[in-house]
């Protein structure tokens, strides 16, 4: 806990913007550690991510939300509902923008969201580091002249570039606090979570268009093995809504679910620091993301956000 309460300061930021902006790998450089997957699909964040950064006079915590994007389906929904909500509970929100794209409909969408907030608004134009820099100027303008930004920052979150100019100003609009979570805490989901998300990445990283927003991850069992201390047994199963959905999961003569399970142990012995026996199924679950009761079996539980 922090030595004197007067001086240190904390709170809340939400990043919020379009699909694949790169939000999720701002989150992992940031504490770096990896708690949010990444993936070139957009809308692989599902539930907000809460990631915490504890430095000497400050403690930042990170919200990463699911792209904004028009829902398809209750799945979808729930989404944008926990994207929205984040809004009104947070100190500054970080509206990132891709330096590649021209600014688009869903841009304006979020804009529009943001309007009337009293919250304190940072345009962050990521992955600088694909443009040339003469490029940045319009980019700042076409912008602009959009919404009143508390600040417009340039970033590389893949490269690092200006990180550490966003943090120093994030950390001179937050308000005095307290130091919310331990200073070794990097998130506040339990292992669970993060272990499915790292599978769900290797299937999203792995698989073909059609199946990466088909697939939930549910870790049926966590336990330490009995014979060998130092080994951790992990048994999960990949959930798909067809079945030529599960032939392609588990690839020819199971491929390919060996080497979801290959990639996703390699993370998952970072995460737990300790040998890990990975198991893996995969089962059909027709139209699960348009039924309620299997979004709340799957984690997506509205009463948390």
């Amino acid at each position: 806990m922090q030595e004197n309460i007067s001086n240190y300061k904390s709170g809340f930021i939400s990043i919020i913007g379009r699909p694949n902006v790169g939000k999720s790998t701002f989150l992992n450089r940031v504490i770096g550690q990896k708690i949010a997957i990444m993936s070139d699909k957009p809308q692989t964040t599902r539930n907000k991510i809460q990631g915490v950064l504890t430095r000497e006079q400050s403690q930042m915590v990170f919200i990463d939300t699911p792209g904004i994007h028009k829902p398809k389906h209750k799945l979808g929904e729930f989404m944008i509902k926990v994207s929205k909500n984040t809004l009104r509970e947070v100190d500054v929100i970080m509206f990132m923008v891709n330096a590649e794209q021209a600014i688009g409909k869903g841009d304006e969408f979020i804009l529009e969201l943001l309007e009337g907030t009293k919250t304190p608004v940072f345009l962050v134009i990521n992955k600088i580091d694909q443009i040339h820099p003469d490029e940045l100027i319009g980019i700042i303008d076409s912008y602009k002249g959009k919404f009143d930004f508390a600040e417009i920052i340039p970033i590389s979150a893949l490269e690092g570039n200006n990180i550490e100019n966003l943090l120093a100003t994030i950390e001179n609009y937050l308000p005095e606090g307290p130091q919310y979570y331990p200073a070794d805490q990097i998130t506040d989901h339990p292992e669970r979570f993060i272990i499915s998300e790292l599978i769900r990445e290797k299937v999203l990283h792995l698989t073909r268009e059609e199946i990466p927003h088909s697939i939930a991850v549910v870790i049926d069992k966590i336990k330490r093995d009995e014979e060998n201390e130092n080994m951790i047994r992990v048994q999960a199963t990949i959930m798909v809504e067809r079945d030529s959905q599960k032939g392609i999961v588990i690839g020819k003569r199971g491929a390919l679910l060996k080497e979801v399970g290959t990639l996703a142990r390699k993370d998952i012995e970072m995460l737990l620091g300790s040998k890990v026996f990975l198991e893996l199924w995969v089962k059909v679950q027709k139209d699960w993301r348009n039924k309620m009761t299997h979004l709340r079996d799957f984690g997506y539980r509205e009463d948390e956000y």
